[in-house]
């Protein structure tokens, strides 16, 4: 079972949209890509806001999308 689980992540980067807006990610797919992305970052050296230094990189992005450490932000297309 993942800790935290995609429906809580869901929630957290959720949880400061109105009630009229857009849901910032809607599906486990978002979650998952937005986790990747960050996986990526940490492989290619840029800082960790959480976790431990030992930690695998998905877990590490897993666990600062759900401290909210980082932020995913919405695809705006102009």
């Amino acid at each position: 079972m993942l800790h935290p689980s995609y429906v809580d992540l869901m929630n957290v980067v959720n949880k400061d949209v109105a009630e009229d807006e857009e849901p910032v990610v809607s599906s486990r797919y978002s979650i998952v890509m937005a986790s990747a992305k960050r996986a990526r970052q940490l492989v290619s050296g840029d800082p960790q806001f959480a976790g431990q230094e030992d930690e695998k990189p998905l877990s590490v992005a897993v666990k600062e999308i759900y401290d909210g450490k980082v932020k995913i932000l919405p695809n705006i297309e102009d």
